[in-house]
């Protein structure tokens, strides 16, 4: 087989911000961000105890990483940001 052939199939990761009913803001990460949102606004199980008392979620920012562990980093980047400065990361995108 060439060399330049894969046979994995590669998984992209998405960081995520949503913007819950109070306005408050949720950070994380998925292969999947149509299922993960239905999972945070409860259409199926699995979402998040943090968006459970907060629905509905709107997704507002979405990133790609192209690994798990570098989604995780950006994650844990996001997260550390204070509010204003999340508010200004998603008004850029």
């Amino acid at each position: 087989m060439p060399a330049d052939k894969q046979t994995s199939i590669e998984i992209s990761w998405v960081v995520y911000i949503l913007r819950c009913a109070d306005n408050s803001l949720y950070t994380g990460i998925t292969t999947d961000i149509n299922k993960r949102l239905d999972q945070h606004n409860g259409v199926s199980e699995k979402g998040a105890k943090y968006t459970h008392g907060r629905r509905p979620v709107t997704l507002v920012y979405q990133e790609a990483s192209k690994s798990r562990s570098t989604a995780s980093k950006r994650e844990y980047v996001i997260k550390s940001l204070k509010k204003p400065e999340k508010e200004q990361l998603i008004k850029q995108q």
